[in-house]
């Protein structure tokens, strides 16, 4: 993929999109990020960062081995996914997308997720 905002925007174009954001999970801070979800995206990367770390440092602990896939959060009017990208190139990063629960297929939505992440590359 040529570049993070080119991932943004095939992001977005995932029906019932409404924000995507590529952050860095260490510091919170957004690479990238598009779409207007009704509230702070920044904000939002930043918190979920810390999600991550806490279900990265609950595995940790159990002692288990898998890689996080995705994350999902599901709130009366939107879905939050939280897809954690885990090639070489992209460690420390994941993607967060949130979605319209009225327009999105979630189904569809993490199918098409997990593609652009797979093209991924910093």
């Amino acid at each position: 993929m040529s570049s993070l905002d080119e991932a943004i925007k095939q992001l977005l174009s995932i029906e019932g999109a409404t924000g995507a954001a590529i952050v860095d999970y260490a510091s919170g801070m957004a690479l990238a990020q598009g779409g207007n979800p009704s509230f702070d995206l920044g904000i939002a990367a930043a918190g979920n960062s810390n999600v991550v770390r806490a279900k990265l440092s609950t595995m940790s602990e159990l002692g288990l081995t898998d890689e996080i896939d995705d994350i999902l959060i599901t709130l009366s009017s939107q879905y939050h996914l939280i897809n954690v990208l885990n090639t070489q190139g992209t460690s420390g990063l994941f993607i967060y997308l949130v979605l319209s629960r009225t327009s999105a297929n979630l189904a569809l939505a993490r199918h098409k997720l997990k593609t652009v992440a797979s093209q991924i590359a910093v």
